[in-house]
């Protein structure tokens, strides 16, 4: 069972060329659903135009919160996998700021994991995001 944690600047990569998908176990015979879900940046916030969202986390504690909401749900799901990347600084319209990646022996668990985790994570975790409008 693995969990990590990426913070980076500007936008993420898409998921195909991006080391923290890389570290998924594609070969473990225990694993039976992985799981990508990827938030991008729309161009309504809420009935406004905006051309990209600016993200600001306050810095360790957001890394440690993700963690430990990462390592309860994984205990609680039964995960295999949990990798967790955000964006922080400026993220256009069509790109993305957020991916979460789980691995387990089944969907249902994943599927639950990933939404609850989502949740937690809007609640709990200190990363603020602001619209740049066009």
């Amino acid at each position: 069972m693995s969990v990590a944690i990426h913070i980076v600047d500007g936008p993420l990569q898409d998921a195909t060329n991006c080391a923290a998908q890389n570290s998924l176990d594609q070969a473990a015979t225990n694993i039976g659903a992985t799981l990508v879900f990827e938030g991008v940046v729309r161009a309504l916030e809420g009935a406004r135009h905006i051309r990209a969202l600016e993200y600001e986390a306050y810095e360790p504690m957001a890394s440690r919160t993700l963690a430990g909401l990462a390592q309860d749900i994984l205990a609680k799901y039964g995960l295999t996998t949990i990798i967790v990347e955000h964006s922080c600084g400026q993220v256009l319209v069509g790109e993305r700021s957020f991916r979460l990646s789980v691995q387990s022996a089944h969907r249902k668990e994943a599927l639950a994991a990933t939404d609850e985790f989502i949740n937690r994570m809007k609640c709990d975790v200190p990363i603020w995001k602001s619209p740049v409008y066009s």
